[in-house]
């Protein structure tokens, strides 16, 4: 779709270029979300892909997956990393959670994490990744500073997170340890490769450690740490997860995600206890 209110395009190289963006402006890493509907508001477009960040940094602190990393690129890590880094248990997760996005791959090849994760839709499958994986946000202010926190802690709501007018995410790392992790992964869907209504996502750690991750069912990640894989302390964790945070749209009732996704992690339990 033409953005016929944008007047400029601005193309930063350095990170100092990349400021003062304001409320008019608009980052661009892929654009597949922004040039899909009108933008009535925005008057520039801030290009991050002349930044020259690498898509993928591996080494042995984990994995560090830049802002304009594309879904393509995520999702050919699973072949990659099971070659690689066979230690790494979790490398399915990368494209699992790319075929939970409502999307073709002409728009996987365009599509990015950051954006995925920017805007912060309960069905984004970057966020369920990065929320499974114990992933942390970089963010970048105007000032100077620098700022890294949980992503599950950086979606605050449907469509809503912590960043404030000027921040720019930079990048996301996953940790080797939960990479380490064994994984299972459950998603519900109206159709086969329509958008997700639920994404329930389980891994053990080396030290025994289970980490359950709900998201597309709810308007925030909500990620339960327990002790050991036991289905009983999942039911009551899952009892705490708030009415209101339950996602109301065509593709499910929130009583319909609260019950299923139970039914998934009680699979997931199973799987993993195995």
């Amino acid at each position: 779709m033409d953005l016929t209110s944008v007047e400029t395009v601005s193309t930063p190289r350095h990170r100092d270029e990349l400021w003062p963006i304001g409320t008019s402006d608009a980052l661009v890493a892929g654009g597949t979300w922004l040039f899909s509907e009108p933008q009535l508001r925005t008057r520039r477009l801030v290009d991050l892909n002349q930044l020259g960040w690498a898509p993928v940094h591996v080494d042995a602190s984990g994995i560090q997956l830049a802002a304009t990393c594309t879904i393509a690129r995520v999702s050919a890590l699973s072949a990659e990393l099971a070659r690689t880094h066979p230690e790494w248990s979790a490398a399915p997760l990368f494209h699992q959670c790319c075929t939970a996005l409502l999307a073709s791959f002409k728009v996987w090849t365009e599509a990015t994490v950051g954006g995925n994760v920017c805007l912060s839709f309960p069905a984004g499958s970057m966020t369920s990744l990065c929320s499974a994986l114990d992933g942390e946000v970089l963010v970048w202010r105007a000032d100077g500073d620098d700022y890294r926190m949980p992503v599950a802690d950086f979606v605050t709501g449907d469509s809503t997170n912590v960043l404030s007018v000027g921040d720019v995410v930079r990048s996301i790392h996953l940790p080797a340890a939960a990479l380490r992790g064994r994984t299972a992964y459950r998603k519900l869907a109206p159709s086969p490769l329509g958008r997700s209504g639920i994404v329930v996502i389980g891994r053990v750690d080396d030290d025994g450690t289970f980490v359950l991750s709900i998201t597309a069912a709810t308007v925030r990640p909500y990620v339960l740490t327990l002790r050991a894989v036991d289905a009983d302390a999942v039911r009551r964790a899952h009892a705490g997860i708030p009415d209101d945070a339950w996602t109301v749209d065509a593709h499910g009732d929130p009583d319909w995600r609260r019950a299923v996704s139970l039914v998934l992690a009680e699979q997931i339990c199973a799987e993993l206890a195995a």
